[in-house]
């Protein structure tokens, strides 16, 4: 399993972007092969498209460049060594190791790193480093890069909000359902091995949060540079303010589950303010619904007739009995911060 994990990924890619990096590889391959006849085969153009067809436009942009840049360093450094050694096969090595060590001083990523090694490892393996030579394979890696972007461009480069879309509901869902957990815990009597799931459960808020996070830079990352972005761009703004408040709210529910269990006492449902309190986290579940679905529309939660929020009425509070007022107060200051983020008027 972890040899089978290593080599395949957890999802496909996209069938479009297999089918725009093969068309971008074929015709990098035909145009090199038609503006450059004499030579060797095209090898640096394909190379050079296969690697510019991202995910995004942004990435592609980036790779390219990279791309070209390691190319032209790798066919310039490997010209040269030819030239002044020739071609015999320790200077490949020589090669390698220079345009690693190069790399290395100047803080280049990973990418152009091995690109130069690369670049100069096949210059010197084809036996062909002349001035000439040189000048062809930093054109037709050109050649590739430019074909790489153009098709990635023409064929509706993708904007990946659905992604972003089903991450934020689940997150959303999953803290409203946290904060009716919570109100039901209040006002029932919960087990030790209970009240552990009760965290448990809120302790994977961190979860979702990681997942529709990295789902929102992914779809900024294919906006960026995109043409269709502007469509796009207030939907997701709507989407990093909501998961803004949405990861407010889900600190404030895991610090109450943790006072909760800190301080549980099966008598503390008998206090008057904390059914008021229940009821409070039940408004609060329903309010963030309306706000999730007005940042993400397809969430569709048809059953939400009251548009109004429901965080309007103030919270009569008595004095608890006992040592009950710590839980209560500690609960007691969380609501309000989930209130003050939800826009009501603080109790």
């Amino acid at each position: 399993m972890a040899l089978t994990g290593a080599v395949r990924a957890a999802k496909r890619d996209p069938l479009l972007q297999m089918v725009k990096t093969a068309l971008a590889t074929i015709l990098a391959w035909v145009v090199s092969d038609l503006l450059i006849p004499d030579g060797p085969p095209p090898v640096f153009a394909a190379i050079a498209a296969m690697l510019v067809v991202q995910p995004s436009l942004n990435q592609s942009l980036t790779k390219g460049v990279e791309r070209s840049a390691g190319v032209v360093a790798g066919v310039v450094l490997a010209t040269l060594l030819g030239m002044a050694f020739g071609d015999a096969s320790w200077v490949v090595l020589v090669a390698v190791t220079a345009a690693l060590v190069l790399s290395w001083a100047l803080r280049l990523t990973t990418g152009s790193a091995n690109q130069i090694a690369i670049s100069a490892l096949l210059v010197l393996a084809l036996g062909a480093s002349t001035p000439d030579y040189a000048f062809f394979r930093v054109i037709e890696t050109g050649i590739g890069a430019v074909i790489g972007i153009v098709v990635h461009l023409l064929l509706v480069p993708p904007v990946r909000l659905d992604p972003a879309r089903t991450a934020m509901a689940v997150l959303g869902e999953e803290t409203a359902q946290a904060l009716e957990r919570l109100a039901d815990a209040l006002v029932s009597r919960k087990t030790r091995p209970g009240r552990l799931l009760l965290l448990a459960d809120a302790r994977r808020l961190h979860g979702w949060h990681d997942d529709a996070l990295e789902a929102l830079e992914d779809a900024d990352d294919a906006l960026h540079l995109n043409p269709r972005a502007r469509r796009y761009r207030d939907e997701l703004t709507a989407m990093r303010e909501t998961l803004d408040l949405l990861t407010k709210v889900g600190s404030h529910i895991r610090g109450m589950t943790r006072a909760y269990i800190d301080h549980y006492d099966d008598e503390v449902r008998e206090e008057p303010v904390v059914s008021g309190i229940a009821e409070e986290l039940l408004r609060a579940a329903h309010d963030l619904r309306l706000r999730l679905q007005l940042a993400v529309p397809s969430v569709g939660y048809e059953h939400l007739e009251d548009t109004a929020p429901a965080l309007t009425a103030p919270l009569d509070v008595s004095a608890p009995h006992g040592m009950r007022w710590i839980l209560v107060g500690s609960l007691m200051e969380d609501l309000r911060r989930i209130r003050h983020e939800l826009g009501a008027q603080s109790a």
